[in-house]
């Protein structure tokens, strides 16, 4: 066979070709509509041939971009391309619904095929009764895996690391493990790594597939392997499991449990999703839409997810509002306050969210702990002080050549006022939140818009009625 013979031309490659790709790297409108038609019509054959070569991921895209009641019989006319790999790229919510339509037996056996970190991401959506009744049509050894794993909490190092790892004593050597290498057949299908382990079953340190290669076959594998490791508590939550990869740029990490025993291992793939999921789960959080705000997700859950954060919006509108209140005389004798008094409170509002954006994002990436917090609040509040000068100049030279002189100096005083209070807001309040044990990213922007609002109405209204220009 010569060289080029152990090459795949372009055409075979499971990336889609840019006929079906827009592009953004999307599948086109009118080839999901042509796959769609051809499973509607009962030609599998013609569907089968439309997706034949595509990514994994591509087709669970496909998948997910079908109604909801197009999606069954686009899987059945996809039977034998829509497999284990398809269903671990596939959105958690559009794979539910598709694994409540199959048997217990058929989802253990696309269990079977995947990681163990993947098999669980999988069977962890489903009710622990359909759990039990998938877990008892699998074989023991892959039953005994997944059950360990799902003892763990979820979003944990336990719940995401692969049990298939190749581990070797410390006193081999380079030629025996290479034999070891080409000579065992169970062996995991991905790895960058060689773990060295103590008679206990310790890691003692890692060795480079590069490092193996390179070295002769009588040097001791002690003498090879870097002693230097990162490893990774079996219950350290997954966004800490991110941190530590991003900042010691590893492609794989060691898990142990709480004896220090090798238990598994964490690659930097599964890191990839998890930084994509926390980075969405915070945006998310901060606008009140839910951890998940998914488009796929049941009207009903996102409901419930929204309207509490909708109701606590309501509260703490109540609290600006009986601030208003008391002004209510001065509004009716000089109307032209209403008509300012929401640019005071809004323009405050969004300041508050670019600080909050910055800080939970800080906190999130441990940029900020304790040992820069009162530096970090300094930053801010000179940020927020050349910002409200800024805007207090902009606003009281339109106001004053509008409405007259006096009008514009108090409402640059409350411009610049409210969003000096805002950026001590955007900082103060995810951080007292934070040490006092609770998610920055949850309650902050609800805490923030009512003191923005509350304040900006009554500094401006304060300043009005106090400067005499209310008659």
């Amino acid at each position: 066979m010569s060289e080029s013979d152990d090459i795949a031309p372009l055409s075979e490659s499971r990336h889609a070709p840019e006929s079906v790709m827009d592009k953004e790297d999307r599948l086109r409108p009118d080839f999901v509509r042509d796959v769609l038609d051809a499973a509607a019509d009962g030609d599998d054959e013609k569907a089968r041939a439309l997706v034949e070569g595509l990514h994994p991921a591509d087709i669970a895209d496909l998948i997910e971009l079908a109604a909801a009641d197009e999606r069954e019989g686009l899987v059945a006319a996809l039977a034998g391309i829509v497999d284990a790999d398809v269903l671990a790229e596939m959105n958690e919510h559009v794979r539910e619904a598709l694994l409540d339509s199959l048997e217990p037996q058929q989802v253990a056996d696309f269990a079977a095929e995947l990681d163990t970190d993947d098999a669980v991401a999988m069977l962890e959506d489903l009710t622990e009764d359909e759990q039990r009744a998938v877990l008892r049509a699998m074989e023991p050894d892959d039953r005994a895996a997944i059950e360990e794993a799902l003892t763990y909490p979820e979003e944990s190092a336990g719940r995401l690391m692969q049990r298939d790892l190749i581990a070797v004593p410390e006193h081999w050597k380079v030629g025996q493990l290479i034999d070891y290498l080409r000579s065992t057949d169970e062996l995991a299908t991905d790895f960058w790594e060689i773990f060295v382990v103590s008679p206990a079953h310790h890691p003692v340190g890692t060795c480079k597939l590069s490092s193996i290669l390179r070295s002769p076959r009588s040097s001791p594998v002690s003498d090879v392997m870097m002693k230097e490791q990162t490893l990774i508590p079996v219950d350290m939550d997954q966004e800490e499991v991110a941190l530590r990869f991003q900042k010691y740029a590893l492609i794989s990490a060691a898990v142990v449990d709480g004896s220090g025993r090798l238990v598994g291992m964490i690659t930097v793939d599964d890191v990839v999703h998890i930084n994509q999921e926390e980075a969405s789960e915070d945006v998310l959080l901060l606008s009140g839409a839910g951890e998940e705000g998914d488009i796929n997700e049941p009207v009903g859950e996102s409901y419930r997810a929204r309207v509490r954060w909708l109701i606590a919006n309501l509260l703490t509108a109540l609290v600006a509002s009986s601030v208003i209140r008391l002004f209510e005389g001065s509004i009716e004798r000089l109307a032209v306050l209403a008509v300012l008094m929401p640019i005071v409170a809004g323009v405050g509002g969004n300041a508050g969210t670019q600080t909050l954006a910055v800080t939970v994002r800080a906190i999130a990436t441990n940029q900020l702990t304790e040992s820069n917090r009162w530096r970090a609040v300094w930053r801010e509040l000179r940020v927020a002080v050349l910002n409200g000068l800024t805007i207090a100049v902009l606003i009281g030279l339109a106001v004053s050549l509008l409405l007259g002189p006096a009008l514009g100096m108090v409402i640059a005083a409350a411009m610049l006022t409210n969003i000096v209070i805002a950026g001590m807001a955007g900082t103060l309040v995810p951080l007292a939140l934070e040490r006092a044990g609770a998610d920055p990213a949850v309650a902050s922007s609800v805490f923030v818009t009512m003191v923005t609002d509350s304040m900006g109405f009554l500094v401006f209204l304060g300043l009005a009625s106090v400067s005499g220009l209310v008659p």
